[in-house]
């Protein structure tokens, strides 16, 4: 019996192309046994007509599907659905089960009572002012070599990169570009055996934090800053460990609570972002960093180096990283591929004494062993052809204008800059008048097409400022700035 040709259709706003879209039609009719094995396909030229396409997509799409095995082709008879398909199992439809257990109560619910709070819409792409952080544009990617760079990577030559499991070890190919490339330019010179690679900085700071602050009768304590990154506050929250907020000034973290007899004790991790401070921007000045250092050794604590945002310095020469001016393995350094390049890769590393190191791998490999091998490969390809480099100077140079621009209607509109970031980055850090809760505003703006992003979240909750928020332009068109802001100002002045 043949398939009937309306048996296929096209879905508006499918993605992808339509070769690939005719064979995910074939293969889910295949898989889930509408399609039997021995049927006849509908001719290339009738599936054609029906679908309003092209011919040769169609034949194209069936010439991939018997290469996969999925069809068959009999001479001048046409298609056929192939005996030797691929077949899912013959289960009935099971019914949903009914929830007996409630598995909150095994953690307390801790875990997503950390994540409340946190509003990112998956469509923020279709918002015309998408003042967010974290997101990149994808005008700006050089996808062509990074295309060149994958496709190098899938080839027969590092064939075994892209299948093998590589235990604990990571691709040394990558580790060779960061020693080479990354860590010069921040001052840092480290070994083969200093540096982690990681699923993003997120994943290096919740493996910092399982090593250093994983045992709770251990007494160690984590001292943050406030306000500070968000992930960092979550994962030390679930971790059980106490914590202590610094609030920080326009140099970033203070030393107050560093003196003999401080906040500051024995055995402390201390958490700190010196290049551009989350999220007000501030840069820690060398001085700074130095006592910083001498504190660690006097007071016997460690430091763990989120180097946020290091590659976006393009208002002064970047400082150096708190790491590079390290002379007793005091300081875990954490970086990232994820912001410089596009966010969605999840690429990061940590670099450590080789003890530290060693731990951290064991730890790695007890939840994923290792980040995946063709990305490893893809991304030292793209570092080791000089496309990285001129990918981040395409970056700095689009921020440098984006930025002057959002500066320039921030002021026009009388709207308050409370961290001036005097080093780049992509955002802005913003003080709304006292008494107006910029989450509420943010709702507002939301019905408008605006994305802002409310600053409570990076605060301490027993000293929660709500009139805070960030604005970012590493995702809006520079066009689209001076308008957004306006509608931003409007609204916060209607609240005020």
């Amino acid at each position: 019996m043949a398939i009937p040709v309306e048996a296929f259709f096209l879905a508006m706003g499918a993605a992808g192309t339509l070769q690939s879209r005719i064979r995910a039609m074939v293969t889910d009719g295949i898989l889930s046994g509408r399609f039997r094995p021995g049927q006849k396909m509908p001719s290339s030229r009738g599936l054609a007509v029906h679908l309003g396409i092209s011919r040769i997509t169609v034949t194209l799409a069936y010439g991939d599907l018997v290469s996969s095995d999925y069809l068959t082709s009999r001479g001048r008879s046409g298609y056929y659905v192939s005996e030797n398909a691929p077949r899912a199992p013959d289960f009935p439809s099971p019914a949903r089960p009914a929830e007996e257990v409630d598995y909150r109560a095994f953690s307390g619910g801790r875990f997503t009572r950390a994540m409340q709070g946190v509003e990112r819409p998956d469509d923020w792409e279709r918002y015309p002012w998408p003042f967010i952080y974290g997101q990149s544009d994808a005008t700006l990617f050089d996808h062509q070599n990074w295309r060149a760079c994958a496709l190098r990577a899938l080839g027969r030559r590092d064939f075994s990169t892209l299948t093998s499991d590589f235990y604990e070890r990571d691709d040394p190919a990558l580790i060779e570009q960061v020693l080479r490339v990354i860590l010069p330019r921040r001052g840092i010179a480290a070994g083969p055996d200093e540096v982690l690679l990681t699923m993003g900085a997120q994943n290096a700071l919740w493996i910092a934090t399982g090593i250093l602050l994983g045992e709770p009768a251990r007494g160690h304590r984590a001292v943050i800053e406030n306000p500070c990154y968000q992930g960092i506050r979550r994962v030390l929250e679930v971790s059980g460990a106490d914590v202590i907020s610094l609030d920080v000034d326009e140099g970033g973290l203070p030393l107050s609570g560093f003196a003999p007899g401080g906040q500051v004790r024995r055995g402390d991790v201390v958490y700190v972002t010196p290049s551009h401070q989350a999220p007000t921007n501030a840069t820690m000045a060398l001085e700074r960093r130095l006592k910083l250092l001498e504190a660690a050794s006097r007071e016997d604590f460690i430091i763990i180096e989120d180097d946020y945002e290091f590659e976006m310095s393009f208002l002064k020469p970047v400082s150096p990283a708190l790491k590079s001016l390290d002379k007793a393995g005091r300081v875990i350094y954490a970086g990232s591929f994820s912001k410089s390049i596009f966010p969605g890769m999840r690429l990061g590393y940590l670099v450590a004494p080789p003890g530290f190191i060693a731990e951290a791998r064991a730890l790695r490999a007890m939840a994923l062993k290792h980040p995946p091998g063709h990305i490893q490969r893809t991304v030292a390809y793209f570092l080791a052809e000089g496309h990285y480099d001129a990918l981040i100077n395409r970056m700095r140079n689009a921020f440098r204008r984006r930025r002057q621009g959002m500066e320039e209607a921030i002021l026009a509109e009388g709207l308050t800059i409370a961290g001036q970031g005097g080093y780049g980055g992509s955002s802005f850090w913003m003080r709304a008048p006292l008494g107006v809760d910029t989450a509420q505003v943010a709702r507002d703006l939301r019905k408008e097409g605006v994305l802002i992003e409310p600053g409570e979240s990076f605060f301490d909750p027993a000293r929660v400022a709500r009139n805070y928020y960030r604005l970012a332009y590493s995702s809006i068109q520079p066009a689209r700035i001076p308008e957004g802001i306006q509608k931003i100002a409007r609204a916060m002045a209607a609240v005020g």
